[in-house]
């Protein structure tokens, strides 16, 4: 294993969870504000599907980028572009102009993609084999950390200087994390090759390698399905609580922090079950059987259960639907051949945001045909008993 200063210690781990974490609330905050957004814009909030997916048409071709761009300028360096980059797309958001949206969603995505390869590549180099289901879980829970920060605050931050100003507050805080994760390239890029091309080729790179190991080709296809429903869950959870629960828009945030709370806790607890007791494998398989009993659950819900009731499910929901991450991305370092965690990342990233690239979409779309939420739920229930029953047909096909 490459030496880095910082190994065995705390930093790089707390230095990607930081990063994570931002880069993780930048792509709930415009989600969060859905419903006062769209009726400024005088829009369905159905077509907050439309932008969820084009954030990931933008994550996952920078995923791609990302091995290639971690080799040649650093992970530090790739992760600072990512922030900026994500600023940028709030920025251009909070115009206010509609055509600008979709260009403006891509840039999110762009600058969210690369930014689990480069953490990787550091965590990957600095981790002992022993640890790293919890270590990579507890860098994962930068993403519903983010979520939750953005449920807790956006919407409170919205009502007190309105949506346009709270997307370029929110873009004014990724910049500040860029500029001040620059003291730490020293040592993290240290590794970095000068000399590596990064060429248009360089996106086929990791879908190569993935698909010549069907380990990592399995692994990338479950976590397709996971995103699916790990993303609609998210994206539509506070419109489904105002529009058919009757919740205001900042009791609907609560809630959606308080499942993002569960997706933090699941993240850490299924890396500890995984590397002291379950493994990877059977981790997984019964993370697929909660989402499906979970998705159930909601499906069934009416403004007339108890509000503790459907806190107390949302967060098992976040806990299975979001807490997969760690235990999925720790394997694929461990599948990866030696020196291309980065790279294998990248490539398996790229299945995996295609799910949140077209899972809200369809999720949106659903529901709008069957003029509930309910119809989508029922959809998510379906996708997790796919993806459980895929597991285990590997599995077995293994033995």
């Amino acid at each position: 294993m490459t030496q880095t200063p910082a190994q065995g210690g705390w930093l790089p781990l707390l230095a990607t969870l930081a990063i994570q974490s931002m880069v993780a609330m930048a792509l709930i905050t415009l989600p969060v504000m859905a419903p006062q957004v769209a009726a400024a814009l005088s829009v369905s909030p159905a077509l907050l599907g439309v932008y969820v997916s084009a954030t990931y048409v933008g994550a996952t071709v920078a995923s791609l980028m990302g091995g290639v761009a971690v080799t040649r300028w650093g992970a530090i360096r790739v992760s600072q572009w990512g922030l900026a980059t994500t600023g940028f797309g709030l920025v251009l958001c909070a115009t206010g102009w509609l055509p600008v949206m979709l260009p403006a969603a891509l840039l999110v995505g762009l600058g969210y993609g690369p930014i689990t390869p480069a953490s990787s590549h550091v965590l990957a180099r600095t981790t002992a084999a022993h640890r790293m289901s919890l270590v990579f879980s507890i860098k994962q829970t930068g993403v519903p950390a983010g979520f939750m920060l953005g449920g807790a605050i956006v919407p409170s931050l919205m009502l007190m200087t309105g949506w346009q100003a709270s997307l370029v507050i929110v873009a004014v805080v990724c910049v500040l994390c860029a500029a001040m994760s620059q003291p730490l390239r020293a040592g993290f890029d240290a590794d970095r090759n000068p000399g590596q091309t990064v060429r248009l080729s360089s996106l086929m790179q990791p879908i190569r390698l993935v698909l010549a190991h069907r380990s990592l080709a399995v692994m990338a296809a479950c976590s397709f399905l996971f995103c699916i429903v790990q993303m609609s869950l998210t994206t539509y959870l506070v419109t489904f609580l105002h529009t058919d629960m009757a919740y205001g828009l900042v009791a609907a945030g609560l809630v959606l922090s308080f499942s993002q709370m569960g997706g933090v806790t699941g993240r850490i607890v299924w890396g500890y079950v995984a590397d002291r007791w379950l493994g990877a494998f059977r981790t997984l398989v019964m993370l697929a059987g909660l989402m499906a009993v979970c998705a159930l659950a909601t499906a069934l819900f009416t403004p007339q259960v108890p509000r503790a009731v459907v806190i107390a499910v949302l967060v098992v929901f976040g806990a299975s639907a979001i807490g997969w991450n760690g235990v999925y991305l720790a394997e694929v370092a461990r599948l990866a051949p030696p020196g291309q965690a980065s790279l294998a990342t990248g490539g398996t990233l790229a299945v995996t945001f295609m799910g949140g690239m077209i899972g809200p979409s369809v999720f949106g779309g659903l529901s709008s045909l069957f003029g509930a939420y309910r119809a989508g739920y029922l959809a998510l229930m379906a996708i997790a008993v796919t993806s459980g029953a895929l597991l285990l047909w590997n599995y077995r096909r293994g033995r």
